[in-house]
């Protein structure tokens, strides 16, 4: 599978009422997630980027392969771009077996090497048992599971993934996102994945592109955009990515070295040297004006305000700027004032659960 230096999009589209900016630069490696709420224009952005859709003005690359280009009028036919693409239901041909099914992904391949392929790819996202099944006999997991792998026999230059887990309840999902997690490891090419789900972009991808009423508002780290950007309708969060510089197996703790310091989590199978992602939920941040002894909060740090917005009648949302980073918390409007915060003043953060998710070498 070929991997490509750059995702490069820079486009303008109208259909009907509905209108599609985007504009962004992305390392083409690993996943790099679509997010944005039902509606905003992910899978419009996405079908621009398989050929699907035609932009009315912009230019389309992967690497060096250009897709779109108005101003040359350049518009590379879907099948010419080499994108494997994976609906949100699988499409899967009902009357074909699982694996006459995979056939049709490398259908003008042929020799041992193709073979081999496939054997690995099955092996992979776990379909073996499945070979000589019906599409209608398979789990909604399942399915997709199958149309990833057809997918990927086609040898793509990137992997199209279209809110493939929306299908699926939460017992299914996480089922299926290991699978994920192991195709993003090992297949070694670009994926693009469309959610609306911030749980599922924060496991998978290690970059995001933010759409919001169609337009793209935010691209580049996840870390860095998902802690700087609040979806409409999401909680706010901070992400940090880190090291795990040594585990306490006696106290069951891992320690994470992350740019606003060292994290105590509890213990992982990670080995060290190995990258986590932290994940902060906004309302598990305490604050506290002068250092407090005799604490069971293990992963305190200082920071110092830089602003506070108004959440609503009761709660307020505190950013603060520590060392190597910025942190979110929430706060009712009786605290603020009781403890006298404003614009500039240093606290310690007193952080009472982290989130953890493992990440390859990004």
């Amino acid at each position: 599978m070929t991997s490509a230096s750059a995702i490069t999009v820079d486009i303008r589209l109208r259909r009907g009422d509905f209108r599609l900016e985007a504009r962004f630069a992305l390392p083409a490696t690993g996943v790099i997630g679509i997010l944005g709420p039902s509606g905003s224009g992910k899978t419009s952005l996405l079908s621009a980027i398989a050929g699907i859709l035609s932009p009315d003005e912009g230019a389309i690359a992967v690497g060096e392969t250009v897709f779109f280009d108005s101003g040359s009028k350049l518009d590379l036919p879907m099948e010419e771009r080499g994108c494997g693409f994976v609906f949100q239901d699988a499409k899967l041909f009902p009357h074909l077996s699982v694996s006459r099914n995979l056939d049709y992904g490398f259908a003008r391949r042929r020799g041992r090497a193709v073979s081999q392929q496939q054997a690995q790819i099955v092996e992979m996202l776990g379909i073996g048992h499945l070979l000589e099944r019906r599409p209608t006999t398979l789990s909604g997991g399942e399915r997709q599971r199958v149309a990833i792998g057809r997918a990927l026999l086609s040898q793509p230059l990137l992997l199209l993934l279209d809110e493939p887990l929306s299908a699926v309840d939460r017992d299914r999902k996480g089922e299926i996102l290991p699978y994920l997690e192991r195709l993003r490891d090992v297949a070694g090419l670009p994926i693009l994945y469309v959610s609306h789900a911030l749980d599922e972009v924060l496991r998978l991808a290690g970059q995001v592109v933010l759409v919001e009423e169609g337009r793209c508002v935010a691209a580049g780290p996840t870390a860095a955009v998902l802690s700087a950007h609040s979806l409409a309708g999401e909680r706010p969060i901070s992400v940090f990515d880190g090291r795990v510089s040594s585990h306490e197996t006696g106290i069951g703790l891992t320690l994470v070295e992350t740019t606003i310091g060292t994290f105590r989590v509890p213990i992982t199978e990670t080995p060290v040297g190995g990258l986590l992602r932290l994940v902060i939920d906004a309302r598990d941040v305490a604050l506290a004006t002068g250092e407090i002894p005799g604490l069971s909060i293990r992963n305190r740090f200082r920071a110092a305000i830089e602003r506070i917005e108004p959440i609503d009648r009761s709660q307020v949302l505190l950013s603060l700027r520590a060392k190597g980073g910025e942190v979110t918390a929430i706060l009712t409007r009786d605290a603020v004032a009781d403890l006298k915060l404003t614009t500039g003043v240093e606290l310690w953060c007193l952080v009472k659960s982290v989130a953890v998710d493992r990440l390859p070498g990004l």
